[in-house]
């Protein structure tokens, strides 16, 4: 049987190195994704900033109080370090008008994976977070809140915005569906 986050972290935290890696290999797909969908599909760039995640965790396990789920901390502290990555750089990039990739000869999920990367592009900032964080990270309005600081009418804004230019694009992209 799988151990819990709490008996992982407590095992790491008594020493065995073996509990971290299982706490890194849980989260670091869904880590890797959020970013990437932030980042709007450069892969680079959320790995990186994923590390970061995970070498964060490792130095600042024992200041986990537990006030959230690890999920719920480790999604915050990702979002805090793509802002200050943002705000360092001008490496994020929205386009308006991208072709989407030839995916003739593609796997259907990683299809799927890139259509949404791409159409990431298109969405704001504040958008791309709130809709990632919603139905990617599976998080309730009030963690997105707790995640971000964000006020909850704010959250709920950016979600149906974001909801609402994605069903465009889909609809413009499969104009017979």
């Amino acid at each position: 049987m799988s151990k819990s986050d709490s008996e992982l972290i407590a095992g790491f935290l008594a020493g065995d190195q073996s509990a971290f890696e299982a706490l890194v290999r849980r989260h670091q797909s869904s880590i890797r994704q959020f970013l990437r969908r932030l980042t709007a599909g450069d892969h680079a760039l959320a790995d990186d900033i994923a590390q970061e995640v995970f070498v964060r965790l490792f130095t600042s396990l024992s200041t986990f109080r537990g006030e959230a789920t690890l999920s719920t901390w480790l999604h915050t502290v990702a979002y805090r370090m793509f802002l200050r990555h943002v705000q360092s750089s001008d490496a994020i990039a929205f386009v308006s008008d991208e072709d989407f990739p030839d995916t003739a000869s593609t796997a259907p999920s990683v299809v799927s994976d890139i259509m949404v990367e791409q159409m990431m592009k298109h969405l704001s900032l504040n958008e791309r977070l709130m809709v990632t964080l919603s139905y990617s990270a599976g998080m309730s309005h009030s963690e997105i809140a707790d995640a971000t600081g964000a006020p909850l009418g704010t959250i709920k804004s950016h979600v149906n915005r974001a909801k609402r230019k994605l069903a465009k694009l889909l609809n413009m992209e499969n104009p017979n569906a």
